[in-house]
Protein backbone atom coordinates (compact mmCIF):
# COMPACT_ATOMS: atom_id res chain seq x y z
CA UNK A 1 0.00 0.00 0.00
CA UNK A 2 1.15 3.44 -1.12
CA UNK A 3 2.12 5.95 1.66
CA UNK A 4 0.13 9.37 2.39
CA UNK A 5 1.78 11.72 0.62
CA UNK A 6 1.45 15.28 0.72
CA UNK A 7 0.74 15.65 -3.09
CA UNK A 8 -1.48 13.23 -3.27
CA UNK A 9 -5.79 13.32 -2.71
CA UNK A 10 -7.48 10.60 -1.11
CA UNK A 11 -9.24 9.53 -3.42
CA UNK A 12 -6.11 9.14 -5.82
CA UNK A 13 -4.22 7.24 -3.12
CA UNK A 14 -7.29 4.78 -2.87
CA UNK A 15 -6.78 4.03 -6.83
CA UNK A 16 -3.59 3.65 -6.73
CA UNK A 17 -3.56 1.45 -4.39
CA UNK A 18 -6.36 -0.78 -6.30
CA UNK A 19 -4.19 -0.56 -9.01
CA UNK A 20 -1.41 -2.19 -7.16
CA UNK A 21 -3.41 -4.33 -5.28
CA UNK A 22 -4.84 -5.85 -9.15
CA UNK A 23 -1.41 -6.68 -10.74
CA UNK A 24 -3.89 -5.09 -14.11
CA UNK A 25 -2.03 -2.74 -16.34
CA UNK A 26 -2.65 0.69 -14.85
CA UNK A 27 -4.39 3.34 -17.30
CA UNK A 28 -3.72 6.57 -16.19
CA UNK A 29 -6.11 9.58 -17.30
CA UNK A 30 -5.32 12.98 -17.45
CA UNK A 31 -7.87 15.52 -18.07
CA UNK A 32 -7.49 18.86 -19.79
CA UNK A 33 -8.36 22.45 -19.01
CA UNK A 34 -11.77 23.51 -17.88
CA UNK A 35 -12.62 19.88 -17.17
CA UNK A 36 -11.91 17.42 -14.41
CA UNK A 37 -11.10 13.75 -13.52
CA UNK A 38 -15.01 12.99 -13.96
CA UNK A 39 -14.50 13.62 -17.19
CA UNK A 40 -13.33 9.69 -17.43
CA UNK A 41 -15.82 8.51 -15.42
CA UNK A 42 -17.46 6.78 -18.70
CA UNK A 43 -13.86 5.42 -19.91
CA UNK A 44 -13.02 3.68 -16.90
CA UNK A 45 -15.47 1.43 -16.54
CA UNK A 46 -14.98 0.15 -20.22
CA UNK A 47 -11.14 -0.05 -19.46
CA UNK A 48 -11.48 -1.64 -16.65
CA UNK A 49 -14.05 -4.35 -18.81
CA UNK A 50 -10.70 -4.82 -20.68
CA UNK A 51 -9.29 -5.87 -18.34
CA UNK A 52 -7.20 -3.18 -17.29
CA UNK A 53 -7.06 -1.12 -13.64
CA UNK A 54 -7.51 2.68 -14.02
CA UNK A 55 -6.58 5.80 -12.38
CA UNK A 56 -8.35 9.13 -13.26
CA UNK A 57 -5.48 12.36 -11.87
CA UNK A 58 -6.63 15.48 -10.63
CA UNK A 59 -4.66 18.62 -11.30
CA UNK A 60 -3.34 19.96 -8.04
CA UNK A 61 -6.29 21.15 -5.83
CA UNK A 62 -9.23 20.24 -7.73
CA UNK A 63 -11.98 19.94 -6.11
CA UNK A 64 -14.18 16.53 -6.11
CA UNK A 65 -17.35 17.51 -8.23
CA UNK A 66 -18.11 20.28 -10.69
CA UNK A 67 -20.67 21.92 -7.84
CA UNK A 68 -17.53 22.55 -5.94
CA UNK A 69 -15.38 23.53 -8.64
CA UNK A 70 -17.89 26.39 -9.36
CA UNK A 71 -18.20 27.58 -5.98
CA UNK A 72 -14.68 27.54 -5.30
CA UNK A 73 -12.75 28.78 -8.38
CA UNK A 74 -10.42 30.48 -6.86
CA UNK A 75 -8.43 27.36 -6.12
CA UNK A 76 -7.39 26.53 -10.28
CA UNK A 77 -5.60 29.82 -10.51
CA UNK A 78 -1.73 29.58 -10.78
CA UNK A 79 -1.26 26.12 -12.21
CA UNK A 80 1.25 25.83 -14.44
CA UNK A 81 2.38 23.10 -16.94
CA UNK A 82 4.77 21.70 -15.08
CA UNK A 83 3.19 21.98 -11.41
CA UNK A 84 0.31 20.06 -12.98
CA UNK A 85 3.09 17.51 -14.64
CA UNK A 86 4.82 17.22 -11.41
CA UNK A 87 1.79 15.68 -9.52
CA UNK A 88 1.05 13.28 -12.78
CA UNK A 89 4.55 11.86 -11.79
CA UNK A 90 3.91 11.78 -8.60
CA UNK A 91 1.00 9.46 -9.18
CA UNK A 92 2.69 7.48 -12.17
CA UNK A 93 5.70 6.89 -9.25
CA UNK A 94 3.01 5.29 -6.86
CA UNK A 95 2.33 3.10 -9.46
CA UNK A 96 4.13 -0.71 -9.18
CA UNK A 97 3.71 -1.48 -13.12
CA UNK A 98 4.40 1.06 -16.09
CA UNK A 99 1.70 2.86 -16.92
CA UNK A 100 -0.55 3.44 -20.37
CA UNK A 101 -1.06 7.20 -20.04
CA UNK A 102 -3.80 8.72 -22.15
CA UNK A 103 -4.94 12.82 -21.89
CA UNK A 104 -7.17 15.26 -23.43
CA UNK A 105 -6.10 18.61 -24.38
CA UNK A 106 -3.67 19.74 -21.68
CA UNK A 107 -3.68 16.45 -20.31
CA UNK A 108 -2.75 15.50 -24.26
CA UNK A 109 0.32 17.93 -23.68
CA UNK A 110 1.54 16.63 -20.54
CA UNK A 111 1.19 12.65 -21.06
CA UNK A 112 4.12 13.70 -23.88
CA UNK A 113 6.21 14.91 -21.64
CA UNK A 114 5.49 11.86 -19.42
CA UNK A 115 6.22 9.75 -22.01
CA UNK A 116 9.58 12.18 -23.17
CA UNK A 117 10.28 11.34 -19.35
CA UNK A 118 10.19 7.40 -20.20
CA UNK A 119 7.81 7.22 -17.53
CA UNK A 120 4.84 5.86 -20.37
CA UNK A 121 4.31 2.35 -21.33
CA UNK A 122 1.61 3.19 -24.05
CA UNK A 123 0.37 7.22 -24.96
CA UNK A 124 -2.46 8.41 -26.53
CA UNK A 125 -2.25 12.33 -26.35
CA UNK A 126 -6.49 13.06 -27.84
CA UNK A 127 -6.54 16.86 -29.17
CA UNK A 128 -3.31 17.91 -27.51
CA UNK A 129 -2.39 21.12 -26.65
CA UNK A 130 1.16 22.19 -28.53
CA UNK A 131 3.82 21.39 -27.16
CA UNK A 132 6.98 23.44 -27.78
CA UNK A 133 8.03 22.92 -31.62
CA UNK A 134 4.14 22.73 -32.70
CA UNK A 135 4.31 25.71 -34.80
CA UNK A 136 0.53 25.68 -36.49
CA UNK A 137 -1.70 28.68 -34.96
CA UNK A 138 -4.85 28.40 -36.57
CA UNK A 139 -7.67 31.39 -36.32
CA UNK A 140 -9.81 29.30 -34.30
CA UNK A 141 -7.41 27.99 -31.54
CA UNK A 142 -6.38 31.62 -31.16
CA UNK A 143 -9.86 32.56 -30.64
CA UNK A 144 -10.48 29.87 -27.99
CA UNK A 145 -7.49 31.26 -26.30
CA UNK A 146 -7.83 34.67 -26.36
CA UNK A 147 -10.39 34.17 -23.70
CA UNK A 148 -7.79 34.70 -21.29
CA UNK A 149 -4.84 35.71 -22.58
CA UNK A 150 -6.86 38.55 -24.33
CA UNK A 151 -6.21 40.24 -20.54
CA UNK A 152 -2.50 39.92 -19.26
CA UNK A 153 -4.05 39.80 -15.63
CA UNK A 154 -5.61 36.40 -15.80
CA UNK A 155 -2.31 34.82 -16.37
CA UNK A 156 -2.90 33.90 -12.00
CA UNK A 157 -6.23 33.99 -12.53
CA UNK A 158 -8.75 31.13 -13.04
CA UNK A 159 -11.09 31.78 -16.13
CA UNK A 160 -14.66 30.07 -16.01
CA UNK A 161 -16.29 30.06 -20.02
CA UNK A 162 -19.45 30.96 -20.84
CA UNK A 163 -22.02 28.71 -22.31
CA UNK A 164 -21.45 30.72 -25.32
CA UNK A 165 -17.35 30.12 -25.01
CA UNK A 166 -17.99 26.58 -24.16
CA UNK A 167 -19.77 26.32 -27.50
CA UNK A 168 -17.36 27.20 -29.20
CA UNK A 169 -14.11 25.93 -27.89
CA UNK A 170 -15.81 22.31 -27.26
CA UNK A 171 -19.35 21.75 -28.24
CA UNK A 172 -19.55 23.21 -32.09
CA UNK A 173 -19.99 19.78 -33.19
CA UNK A 174 -22.34 18.64 -31.28
CA UNK A 175 -26.35 19.69 -30.89
CA UNK A 176 -26.75 23.12 -29.33
CA UNK A 177 -29.00 21.26 -26.55
CA UNK A 178 -25.78 18.36 -25.86
CA UNK A 179 -23.35 21.70 -25.66
CA UNK A 180 -25.72 23.27 -23.29
CA UNK A 181 -25.76 19.61 -20.91
CA UNK A 182 -22.32 18.90 -21.45
CA UNK A 183 -21.44 22.67 -20.04
CA UNK A 184 -23.70 21.96 -17.27
CA UNK A 185 -22.33 18.89 -16.23
CA UNK A 186 -18.58 18.56 -16.43
CA UNK A 187 -17.20 22.61 -17.16
CA UNK A 188 -15.06 24.00 -14.35
CA UNK A 189 -12.83 27.49 -13.98
CA UNK A 190 -9.34 26.80 -15.03
CA UNK A 191 -5.83 28.04 -14.47
CA UNK A 192 -4.89 30.83 -16.77
CA UNK A 193 -1.10 30.24 -17.00
CA UNK A 194 -1.09 26.85 -18.85
CA UNK A 195 -2.71 28.82 -22.35
CA UNK A 196 -0.15 31.84 -21.46
CA UNK A 197 2.78 29.48 -21.74
CA UNK A 198 1.43 27.62 -24.90
CA UNK A 199 1.27 30.97 -26.77
CA UNK A 200 4.42 32.18 -25.52
CA UNK A 201 5.93 28.83 -26.18
CA UNK A 202 8.18 29.14 -29.34
CA UNK A 203 9.31 32.40 -28.19
CA UNK A 204 10.47 31.29 -24.99
CA UNK A 205 14.32 29.67 -24.97
CA UNK A 206 13.22 28.32 -21.41
CA UNK A 207 9.38 27.23 -21.92
CA UNK A 208 8.10 23.78 -19.56
CA UNK A 209 6.34 22.93 -22.25
CA UNK A 210 9.69 21.21 -23.99
CA UNK A 211 9.35 17.42 -24.32
CA UNK A 212 12.16 14.95 -25.48
CA UNK A 213 9.97 13.30 -28.71
CA UNK A 214 13.40 11.31 -29.57
CA UNK A 215 14.15 9.15 -25.97
CA UNK A 216 14.85 5.76 -27.37
CA UNK A 217 12.00 4.30 -24.30
CA UNK A 218 9.52 6.57 -24.75
CA UNK A 219 6.88 3.80 -25.73
CA UNK A 220 4.67 3.95 -28.75
CA UNK A 221 2.47 6.74 -29.33
CA UNK A 222 -1.21 7.24 -30.29
CA UNK A 223 -2.34 11.30 -31.79
CA UNK A 224 -6.08 11.73 -31.82
CA UNK A 225 -7.64 14.66 -33.31
CA UNK A 226 -11.12 16.04 -33.70
CA UNK A 227 -11.68 16.77 -37.20
CA UNK A 228 -14.04 19.61 -36.42
CA UNK A 229 -11.93 20.84 -33.42
CA UNK A 230 -11.96 24.56 -32.42
CA UNK A 231 -9.54 24.35 -29.44
CA UNK A 232 -7.11 22.45 -30.76
CA UNK A 233 -7.95 21.97 -34.72
CA UNK A 234 -6.52 19.45 -36.91
CA UNK A 235 -3.04 21.55 -37.84
CA UNK A 236 -2.09 21.31 -34.14
CA UNK A 237 -2.24 16.97 -33.88
CA UNK A 238 -0.64 17.02 -37.15
CA UNK A 239 2.33 19.01 -36.33
CA UNK A 240 2.04 17.12 -33.00
CA UNK A 241 2.10 13.63 -34.94
CA UNK A 242 4.93 14.79 -37.08
CA UNK A 243 7.49 16.15 -34.06
CA UNK A 244 6.70 12.59 -32.06
CA UNK A 245 7.43 10.95 -35.48
CA UNK A 246 10.59 11.28 -35.05
CA UNK A 247 10.93 9.01 -32.91
CA UNK A 248 12.49 5.47 -33.78
CA UNK A 249 9.44 3.76 -32.39
CA UNK A 250 5.35 2.90 -32.98
CA UNK A 251 3.58 6.74 -33.84
CA UNK A 252 0.70 6.53 -35.09
CA UNK A 253 -2.30 9.70 -36.31
CA UNK A 254 -6.14 9.26 -36.16
CA UNK A 255 -8.65 12.03 -37.03
CA UNK A 256 -12.58 11.74 -36.23
CA UNK A 257 -14.20 13.84 -38.99
CA UNK A 258 -16.60 15.77 -37.54
CA UNK A 259 -16.06 15.47 -34.33
CA UNK A 260 -15.04 18.77 -31.82
CA UNK A 261 -13.21 19.40 -28.35
CA UNK A 262 -15.83 17.52 -26.08
CA UNK A 263 -15.19 13.96 -28.16
CA UNK A 264 -14.32 12.42 -24.74
CA UNK A 265 -17.21 13.37 -22.66
CA UNK A 266 -19.93 13.96 -25.79
CA UNK A 267 -22.22 11.07 -27.18
CA UNK A 268 -19.57 9.67 -29.69
CA UNK A 269 -16.73 9.15 -26.95
CA UNK A 270 -17.18 5.30 -27.21
CA UNK A 271 -15.80 5.56 -30.74
CA UNK A 272 -12.86 6.96 -29.39
CA UNK A 273 -12.35 5.16 -26.59
CA UNK A 274 -12.42 2.13 -29.04
CA UNK A 275 -9.97 3.45 -31.37
CA UNK A 276 -7.74 4.16 -28.07
CA UNK A 277 -8.27 0.62 -26.63
CA UNK A 278 -7.36 -0.99 -30.16
CA UNK A 279 -4.06 1.53 -30.03
CA UNK A 280 -3.27 0.36 -26.93
CA UNK A 281 -3.96 -3.53 -27.33
CA UNK A 282 -2.06 -3.16 -30.68
CA UNK A 283 0.90 -1.54 -28.91
CA UNK A 284 1.12 -4.25 -26.07
CA UNK A 285 1.72 -6.76 -28.52
CA UNK A 286 4.27 -5.57 -30.81
CA UNK A 287 5.95 -4.25 -27.16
Amino acid sequence: MVAIQSGLSARELTEINAANASNRQPVVFVHGLWLLAGSWDAWRPDFESRGYATVAVDWPDDPATVAEARKHPEVFAGKSVQGITDHVVEVIRALTLKPIVIGHSFGGLIVQKIAGMGLAAVTVAIDPAPVKGVLPVPFSALKVASTVVANPRNYRRQVMLTSKQFRYGFGNAVSAAESDALYSEFSVPGSGIPLFQAVSANINPRSRLRTDFVRPDRGPLLVVSGGSDHTVPPAISKATFNLQSKNPGITEFYQFEGRGHSLVVDAGWHDVADVVAAFVARAGEMA
